[in-house]
């Protein structure tokens, strides 16, 4: 049972990633999108990595970095108090936005990483799935319901580097990808969402279930060949070590920006 302040059920996420995987329906896209990105951010790395920490809700990334031949340990958000490191790398993949204690998270991975060790990391942000959420709300509107939460609340790209920071990661790296995918009907992109494991898992998430009258009107909204938007956020940061490249103390340049930017001299 989760606490009654924390957002997210993590039994019903793991139940709901559990029966993903046994589902045999292959709609993890979007995670192998993530996971081919940060497998190539991690080659850009110049330097070579042994042992590896997996903290993630699709096995792709794990998968590909074994396949690379390294040792990966894999871990749950349930794990991290115990993990017992130190490790070169920790990867997390579509996991990091239904964590309860995020901030709380990301120092446990932090404290995981020997000195100068990289973490690197993907989870779906803010804005993704906007028709989704207006469709939910046509369908509120139509059987008289009020608002109840249906999507979970999205983490943007400031906030989470503010985070990166807060756990104590040198030289953070946030950024971001959108994704648009066209659908035909609301129900496909139902369907993909369960076989991805990423429907509702929020503890206060309404049990009633909706009526046909709130089904249909949430597919009219939706409507036929409508493009939803996933918006991809990638973390790096690294453990501090001595030896790291530091960023230049506030007030040390030699040159102004603004004589830089003046119009040549005729």
């Amino acid at each position: 049972m989760s606490h009654p302040n924390q957002p997210f059920d993590p039994r019903l996420g793991l139940l709901r990633r559990g029966r993903a995987a046994r589902s045999g329906r292959d709609a993890a896209f979007l995670h192998r999108r993530a996971a081919e990105e940060l497998l190539e951010r991690l080659a850009l790395v110049a330097r070579p990595f042994a042992s590896a920490l997996d903290v993630s809700a699709h096995p792709a990334l794990a998968e590909a970095l074994r396949g690379r031949g390294l040792a990966v340990a894999e871990a749950g958000e349930e794990d991290l108090p115990a993990i017992d490191g130190p490790f070169d790398l920790v990867t997390s993949l579509g996991l990091l936005d239904t964590i309860n204690d995020l901030p709380g998270a990301l120092a446990l991975i932090r404290r995981a990483l020997r000195p100068d060790g990289l973490f690197l990391a993907a989870f779906a942000g803010a804005g993704s799935l906007p028709r989704l959420r207006r469709a939910m709300r046509a369908a509120e509107k139509a059987e008289g319901l009020a608002p109840s939460p249906r999507i979970h609340p999205q983490i943007d790209v400031r906030a989470a580097g503010d985070l990166l920071v807060r756990a104590g990661f040198a030289l953070p790296v946030v950024d971001r990808d959108v994704v648009e995918v066209r659908y035909g009907a609301l129900d496909k992109l139902i369907a993909d969402l369960r076989a991805m494991g990423a429907t509702n898992a929020l503890a206060l998430r309404s049990r009633r279930p909706l009526t046909r009258i709130g089904l249909a009107a949430a597919a009219a909204d939706f409507g036929t060949a409508t493009l939803e938007r996933f918006e991809i956020v990638y973390l790096s940061g690294w453990a501090p070590a001595p030896d790291q490249p530091a960023p230049a103390r506030r007030g040390s340049a030699t040159a102004s920006l603004a004589d830089a930017l003046k119009p040549p001299s005729r």
